[in-house]
């Protein structure tokens, strides 16, 4: 349901674009895997949305005045703003309540959050042991491996359904996605961190259940678009924000 006013990224020195009223705005990033979250409950529950991408390297000043820590996702209406993933989507969740994605069980909510709240050590092992590392970081790689173990556990407490959720997709399956998405990348660099059914069932089934989502078909890139961005991010330090669009004066 996401509509662009384009897909290229606005930065430094460019003026926001003007906000039509009662429009819902997303601020994102193409290859941003937090904006990615709130990406996927909006094409989850089909939330009509107008998105403008930003160049997170040279933000454009009107990004800080909605937002005084100059990330993504912000959420925008009228105006009421909204930033920080888990944030924005509690609210779509409440807004837009077809397709209810938290748990309405407050004990079940409370242990939903853990599991994305606590991502931290899995986020950063990501980094520590991705692409442009020099040497592995065996330390980095075990605390990978001991989150995958984590939630194969938790999946396995939770039932016969694929999901976290269950049978049906929740709010943790898509707030814990984007990492899983974007690990085909480091399962090429280090091998060890690939997910199977031999080492880890579930997960290995959840993955291959949430590929087939609407949500995530819509949302994400392949392999070699995330490849090509994390190269641009990590190892030449000018991330490709706009990889993959063909301005409209090429055609």
């Amino acid at each position: 349901m996401t509509s662009e006013i384009t897909e290229f990224s606005f930065g430094k020195g460019q003026a926001c674009p003007p906000l039509k009223p009662g429009v819902l705005r997303l601020y994102s990033m193409r290859f941003c895997p937090y904006a990615q979250r709130t990406r996927l409950v909006i094409e989850h529950k089909g939330i009509p949305v107008e998105t403008v991408n930003i160049n997170l390297k040279r933000k454009p000043k009107w990004l800080f005045d909605m937002n005084p820590t100059g990330v993504v996702p912000v959420l925008q209406w009228n105006d009421r703003v909204l930033y920080e993933s888990g944030t924005c989507n509690d609210y779509l969740d409440d807004v837009y309540p077809e397709q209810k994605l938290n748990p309405t069980d407050p004990y079940q909510r409370a242990r939903d959050r853990q599991l994305w709240e606590s991502m931290g050590k899995l986020i950063s092992s990501f980094y520590e042991v991705g692409p442009g590392v020099q040497k592995k970081d065996y330390t980095a790689l075990d605390r990978m491996l001991r989150a995958f173990a984590r939630y194969e556990k938790e999946l396995v407490s939770r039932g016969d359904g694929p999901f976290f959720g269950g049978k049906k997709v929740c709010m943790a399956d898509f707030m814990l996605w984007p990492w899983f998405e974007r690990l085909q990348v480091l399962n090429s660099v280090v091998p060890e961190t690939t997910i199977k059914d031999s080492n880890f069932p579930r997960l290995a089934s959840w993955i291959r259940h949430m590929y087939e989502l609407p949500a995530v078909k819509k949302t994400m890139f392949d392999k070699d678009h995330h490849a090509h961005f994390m190269k641009s991010l990590k190892i030449d330090k000018n991330p490709d924000y706009d990889y993959g669009l063909v301005s409209p004066a090429r055609l």
